[in-house]
């Protein structure tokens, strides 16, 4: 009886099912026309907008991070990749930020010659903003007039090769000082095979080069001075740290917030105060000293006399005190030798861990090395700056190993000023740009054998540092180049000539050149991973 009742309903659910079914399939088709007839009307514009607006080729993006995920823990190495696949032009975004990919000489020279003017302004980076004074340093600071008059100041009184050749009594002081003490670790060793003639050469470097910085930008060095050299030490550690450490909301700014969550902010903060603090005490004894020695705080600055950073920057402002609009006040001072120490220390360290590396693994050119080096010194024990004009092989060693290891592989990005044209793309304007010098380096359209050492390619090269060639460009090139290359090539030619003609080096026992591990650390700078350590021989002359 009930199976009766309910075969009418049964037959009117049917019927209205097949209805229904009928006016769904109807309704389906006019979709599928609409979604054709706008994806056809779509195709179009694209085209159109393409042939308009062609932007570099660029790999699929996530939504909100854009690219970031595909930037594994050596960046410079992730972007090679990716470049290989879509080209030395590269567009990626980098959570809401467009950025470029520059990774040949020729896309490089488009951006820093060719284009120089478009592409000089920097990122506003909350780590500049907050460690540097509101973006007052030269590394920083916006492209317009007073990045031009700080940096016009800064190479002709600090950066000049007259100033830099002031300054060769405390590179050589202090590199005697480092000499002496491998040598003293050599003469208390009962063997050069025992554990105790292992030197850590990655520490000596940082120190030689905090100490040459120190003393040539605050007038006394800070490694041996207690509390106060602790306390620099701690500073420049966190200092490192913190410059490679990704800000989100720099790329993603309503993420913001995540930076206050994570500590990183605090950290800046709590960074940059101490900082301060630090290099407020240091002004104010130059300040105090200067006042001492005449009375009335005016100090004659000549640019021979060996005065520090911080004199001639004291000097500069109490002499230009009544010139409106001039731009060296007490936090651009500061800035600026913060500058220094961004630019001249970890680099230059860097760079000496390297090439000492790339030696110990590559015992023929050791040995040309020592032998010119040896050669032009006969029986002097120290060797000066005096002696290293004729030194061309080792010019060539250091120039080879900042092409392999530049401490820098990506340079310090730009920001596209207007839109313009590079290689048939269109780059709209506020565009970063990160030049991979690392890959530029490694070419193999520019160097034969580009992965081994070799420093020979360099002899007899008109390749140069000056950024004139960009296939080699450790230290940038254009308005934004590094002004400092003088002043870093010094450290190190004196140090490494110093170190390859006192001693024969060695790896420790149980380890072969081959086989040195030449793992890259994660950061800004490209140190090794691990400390490099070797064993001295003392070398009688």
């Amino acid at each position: 009886m009930f199976n009766n009742l309910h075969l009418p309903e049964l037959k009117l659910n049917e019927n209205f099912s097949i209805s229904l079914l009928q006016h769904s399939s109807l309704n389906f088709v006019l979709l599928a026309i609409f979604l054709i007839l706008l994806f056809s009307w779509f195709s179009n514009f694209t085209n159109k907008a393409t042939t308009t607006n062609r932007s570099p080729p660029s790999p699929p993006k996530l939504p909100v991070i854009g690219n970031l995920h595909q930037l594994g823990l050596h960046v410079h190495r992730s972007l090679q990749s990716l470049a290989q696949q879509h080209g030395p032009l590269m567009l990626l975004h980098f959570g809401s930020v467009p950025v470029i990919v520059v990774s040949s000489a020729e896309v490089a020279c488009e951006i820093m010659k060719t284009h120089d003017g478009i592409f000089t302004d920097r990122p506003k980076f909350t780590f500049f903003k907050k460690l540097f004074y509101n973006y007052k340093d030269i590394l920083s600071a916006p492209y317009g007039e007073y990045w031009r008059q700080i940096k016009s100041i800064c190479v002709l009184n600090l950066l000049s090769n007259k100033r830099v050749r002031s300054f060769c009594v405390v590179r050589e002081e202090e590199t005697k000082s480092m000499i002496n003490n491998i040598q003293q670790v050599c003469s208390v060793s009962s063997s050069p095979s025992s554990s105790s003639s292992v030197l850590n050469l990655s520490e000596m470097f940082l120190t030689l080069t905090n100490d040459i910085v120190c003393r040539v930008a605050l007038g006394r060095k800070y490694s041996d001075q207690g509390e106060g050299g602790r306390m620099f030490k701690e500073l420049s550690v966190e200092f490192s740290e913190l410059m490679s450490r990704l800000n989100i909301g720099d790329y993603i700014p309503w993420l913001s917030w995540f930076s206050h969550v994570n500590g990183l902010n605090g950290k800046l903060d709590n960074l940059a105060k101490r900082f301060d603090d630090f290099l407020e005490m240091v002004v104010q004894e130059h300040m105090d000293c200067s006042k001492t020695v005449n009375g009335h705080g005016h100090v004659h600055i000549d640019n021979d006399d060996g005065r520090d950073f911080v004199d001639v920057l004291l000097w500069l402002q109490k002499e230009n005190a009544d010139v409106p609009g001039y731009p060296i006040d007490t936090a651009s001072i500061k800035a600026i030798i913060l500058d220094m120490f961004a630019a001249g220390t970890d680099t230059t360290f860097t760079a000496l861990e390297w090439v000492m590396s790339e030696l110990l693994r590559h015992p023929r050119v050791m040995k040309k090395l020592q032998n010119e080096v040896r050669g032009i010194a006969r029986n002097k024990t120290e060797i000066t700056e005096d002696d290293l004009v004729g030194m061309h092989y080792l010019k060539a060693v250091i120039k080879e190993n900042l092409r392999l290891h530049p401490p820098a592989p990506l340079l310090v990005p730009r920001v596209s000023t207007q839109d313009v044209k590079i290689n048939g793309y269109d780059i709209k304007a506020n565009t970063q740009v990160i030049v991979n010098a690392w890959t530029i380096g490694r070419d193999p359209k520019s160097y034969n054998n580009p992965e081994e050492f070799e420093p020979e390619r360099f002899l007899n090269s008109a390749i140069d540092y000056k950024g004139d060639s960009f296939q080699y460009i450790p230290f940038g090139a254009g308005r934004r180049g590094c002004p400092g290359i003088q002043f870093a090539l010094a450290v190190k030619e004196i140090a490494l000539a110093n170190l390859v003609h006192r001693f024969d080096w060695t790896l420790p026992v149980g380890v072969r050149g081959e086989d040195l591990d030449m793992s890259e650390s994660t950061g800004a700078s490209m140190h090794r991973k691990y400390p490099l350590k070797a064993v001295a021989i003392p070398y009688s002359c």
